[in-house]
């Protein structure tokens, strides 16, 4: 069948991840842990779908359907298929900030043990040095040196203490790597 007269599924499989964009999906029993910042990030990107991503959206899908034909109008068609994607982007904004457990790193400054939202410098066996920050799901960013509390090195690391050795597994192997700083952002002033 030619593929424009199919369907979208309106409300089937295509949500499943409702705008996760790849996420990796939360562990079992365990809470959405996100830093003050992320949380606000993620706030700030749903309002803004809400206020006015959507409304403008609308304007133009109602404008375009005034003018006739619904079938070949392409800011209709566009339009229709942009509101989907920004409703099923805010149920999922709205889900995750939901069941969000706002964990503020600068409560360990001064540890020297890796807890949540530690930036911690670590060195392999090879003597290669590499510091990542461990933040929550929705808000890491592996181009800026961020990891996930669930991905494997950040759940290695959590709990050490600096100077301490701990063993990762590896897609090579056990690996060794040793702490060597840990870092957490200094407490706002109030």
């Amino acid at each position: 069948m030619n593929k424009a007269f199919t369907r979208e599924p309106e409300g089937g499989t295509d949500d499943d991840d409702d705008g996760a964009a790849g996420l990796p999906p939360l562990p079992a029993g365990s809470k959405n842990y996100m830093t003050p910042q992320g949380w606000q990030r993620l706030r700030g990107e749903l309002l803004n779908l809400i206020d006015v991503e959507r409304p403008r959206v609308v304007e133009v899908v109602h404008w375009a359907a005034s003018n006739g034909d619904r079938s070949e109008n392409g800011d209709y068609l566009y339009g229709k298929k942009r509101l989907r994607e920004i409703d099923r982007r805010i149920r999922f904004l709205t889900r995750r900030l939901d069941i969000a457990e706002v964990a503020d790193p600068s409560a360990h400054h001064g540890s020297d043990q890796v807890f949540f939202g530690a930036t911690v410098t670590y060195a392999n066996s090879r003597g290669e040095e590499r510091t990542i920050t461990i933040k929550g799901i929705d808000e890491a960013d592996n181009l800026r040196g961020e990891v996930s509390w669930v991905a494997p090195i950040a759940r290695a690391l959590l709990k050490a203490r600096e100077g301490e050795e701990v063993k990762l597994q590896t897609p090579g192997g056990v690996e060794t790597i040793e702490v060597l700083s840990v870092r957490y952002p200094a407490p706002a002033p109030r």
